[in-house]
């Protein structure tokens, strides 16, 4: 290895040195990288440490296994056509794939598959490199709900409140008006609390909902 401002020069290396190399870089990768291979059917041959540890099959289990055997049916078919015909031309396919795991539980991968070529440029087989991103899309999920909750909210608000409010303000506007007779003092007065028993169930409504915002947020907070 040359240093400095040389690079690093793997032709002239030998045999020994580049073993040890390559011997390293696959520890590191199956530390870290869920890594397999298939065949061009898709044929799983080989399957790394990392990859049985997150899917909890042995290698036993998922050698010989298509990739089917951790779909989770999340993705349409559309998906999986699109990934084939890309590898299939040759070209690197990047995705995020939410897959199932033997015990049924679910895991999200950032997901780069790339050909394999022999001499001939002919695709032998496929690699796949992927890197557990569950935490991130958690955190994704909740990020969605929290701002559902919110329109929710904000939806409740806009119309449930509103729509009182006018019919008090509407009905209030006539009690201007010095020529109501009684009865029509009575409708008037029926009206408002008709909007003012809305408006309190409405209220109930809104301090349950929040309630229960509030109650799940502390749940994640807390685990």
């Amino acid at each position: 290895m040359k240093h400095g401002s040389d690079k690093f020069d793997i032709a002239g290396q030998s045999k020994a040195n580049l073993l040890r190399l390559l011997h390293a870089y696959r520890q590191a990768i199956d530390e870290s990288i869920i890594s397999s291979i298939t065949d061009t059917k898709g044929t799983i041959i080989y399957a790394n440490k990392k990859f049985c540890e997150v899917t909890k099959y042995s290698a036993d289990e998922l050698v010989g296994q298509n990739h089917r055997i951790i779909n989770s049916g999340y993705h349409p078919k559309e998906f999986f056509k699109n990934m084939w015909k890309t590898i299939g031309n040759g070209y690197v396919w990047h995705n995020e794939i939410k897959n199932k795991a033997k015990d049924g539980t679910h895991y999200w991968v950032d997901t780069v598959i790339l050909s394999i070529k022999d001499d001939n440029e002919k695709i032998i087989q496929y690699l796949s490199l992927r890197t557990l991103i569950s935490d991130r899309k958690k955190l994704e999920e909740e990020k969605v709900k929290y701002i559902n909750s919110l329109e929710e909210m904000l939806f409740m608000v806009s119309h449930k409140v509103r729509q009182p409010v006018a019919h008090i303000l509407g009905v209030s506007n006539l009690l201007d008006n010095k020529a109501n007779s009684q009865d029509d003092l009575n409708k008037i007065v029926g009206y408002m609390k008709q909007s003012a028993l809305s408006l309190d169930t409405f209220t109930t409504e809104l301090t349950t909902f929040i309630y229960e915002v509030v109650k799940t947020d502390k749940k994640k907070n807390n685990r």
